[in-house]
């Protein structure tokens, strides 16, 4: 396991840059189809794949940056150096979201019809991008043998809990056996190696890559091809990667936190509410143009 794909003398492909630009470059055949099926012209649905992608890449690397700022500050040179890793998903969507609306106003069309096309793109190039993560040993999960009752706890109690587990006996440490049989051991240089040498831990990047799939799965398959309200569909899937993120979160060692409460369970709580408020509106307009 290691970040690089190869090496051509002194050029590194790192996987995660590598991952980004297959979700680039699919995200804009998909954009393109979604487009197609709404009467769109394939080349300003790409105009539009292409502002909504490098809008969504900037807000997520920004808001990492921000939640990271005492490491950047220091090492200046590394923020704009996103194939080494380091995106924060709704970061990314609120830089997504900027862009389309930017997109829609300049081209005079409707943003929430644009959001509908990019929905799946999106989450699969979310899906896609684990699989960098996976590579990068980062996303992490918190050790397999950590009892449920710890990691589904309401405020989160795996530091506290880790911190007894590392002063206990051998002996007692035996009693925590393992409770899953796929976890994963990292190497050292890698966040997860770091943070857990030795241990196997669980590949909750490798749990969200699957749930990302599938949701990209139901809303390619299935909503997109309902006659919903322009809007409908992209606040569906704000509901099923808030979802997603709720059940990857209890796994994740690394979340920010938030008053006792990891920050995602929080942010994901405002987005679901956001989002089936916005759909009720959607449905109670009489007309709604395209």
């Amino acid at each position: 396991m290691s970040p690089i794909f190869f090496t051509i003398g002194g050029f590194e492909v790192h996987y995660y840059g590598l991952m980004y630009a297959i979700a680039f470059l699919l995200g804009i055949e998909l954009v393109k189809l979604g487009g197609k099926k709404k009467g769109y012209d394939p080349n300003l649905m790409e105009s539009f794949a292409f502002v909504a992608m490098i809008s969504g890449l900037i807000g997520g690397r920004l808001y990492y940056v921000l939640f990271n700022h005492v490491y950047y500050f220091s090492h200046p040179g590394d923020i704009i150096a996103v194939w080494k890793g380091g995106m924060a998903i709704h970061g990314g969507i609120l830089g997504g979201i900027i862009g389309t609306y930017l997109f829609a106003k300049k081209n005079k069309i409707s943003m929430w019809s644009l959001g509908d096309i990019a929905a799946a793109p999106f989450i699969l190039g979310q899906a896609i991008g684990r699989i960098g993560n996976f590579a990068n040993g980062e996303v992490h999960g918190v050790p397999t043998f950590t009892p449920f009752s710890v990691i589904f706890s309401i405020k989160p109690k795996f530091v506290e809990w880790f911190d007894m587990y590392n002063h206990l006996s051998l002996t007692a440490q035996m009693k925590f056996h393992e409770l899953v049989p796929w976890g994963i051991v990292f190497p050292d240089p890698s966040p997860a190696g770091t943070e857990f040498p030795g241990l196997a831990l669980h590949p909750a990047m490798l749990y969200e890559l699957i749930l990302n799939f599938i949701a990209f799965l139901s809303i390619w398959l299935y909503f997109r091809h309902k006659n919903y309200k322009p809007g409908v569909v992209w606040f569906i899937y704000i509901i099923e990667y808030s979802l997603i993120r709720t059940f990857v979160s209890f796994f994740r060692s690394e979340d920010l936190m938030f008053y006792g409460f990891r920050a995602p369970h929080v942010i994901s709580v405002v987005l679901v509410i956001w989002s089936i408020f916005m759909i009720k509106y959607f449905n109670s307009k009489k007309e709604v143009s395209n």
